[in-house]
């Protein structure tokens, strides 16, 4: 499976840099897929993405010198940072979302429709299991 993903992933990266886009890593990739659009904390980015806190913040500055992301004040708490895309970082996400389509495209041409449709269906099934297995630990 981590194969799997690993050249679903190659195939985004590829059709961005198609696009003109060749600023951001797989590794990058997983702070802008979990960064929201009005911005998210650092903390909970790394939460997100099942990283510690300090391998989160160098991934940000690695980001945040490309110019697709910023570092703001939080309007809910003047002490604290959100994350947040640019006005360059909108244009590289919406081309990240095409290149996300492209490659979704790839693979139902590849694997057919039906096969694509049952491995998202059973792919969601399996994080409603796991989010509802740590919910009940939770308690």
């Amino acid at each position: 499976m981590n194969e799997a993903v690993r050249i679903f992933e190659n195939r985004i990266i590829e059709n961005l840099k198609a696009k003109g886009h060749s600023e951001l890593t797989a590794a990058h990739i997983n702070l802008t897929r979990n960064l929201d659009e009005d911005g998210t904390r650092l903390t909970e980015l790394a939460r997100r993405a099942s990283l510690t806190k300090q391998s989160m913040s160098e991934l940000v500055d690695q980001v945040e010198r490309t110019g697709l992301i910023e570092k703001r004040q939080d309007p809910d708490d003047g002490r604290a940072k959100l994350v947040c895309f640019t006005d360059s970082g909108f244009v590289w996400l919406e081309a990240f979302h095409q290149s996300l389509e492209v490659a979704e495209s790839e693979m139902r041409d590849q694997l057919g429709p039906a096969m694509v449709d049952l491995m998202v269906e059973a792919l969601g099934k399996y994080v409603e299991c796991q989010i509802n297995k740590e919910g009940d630990q939770a308690d």
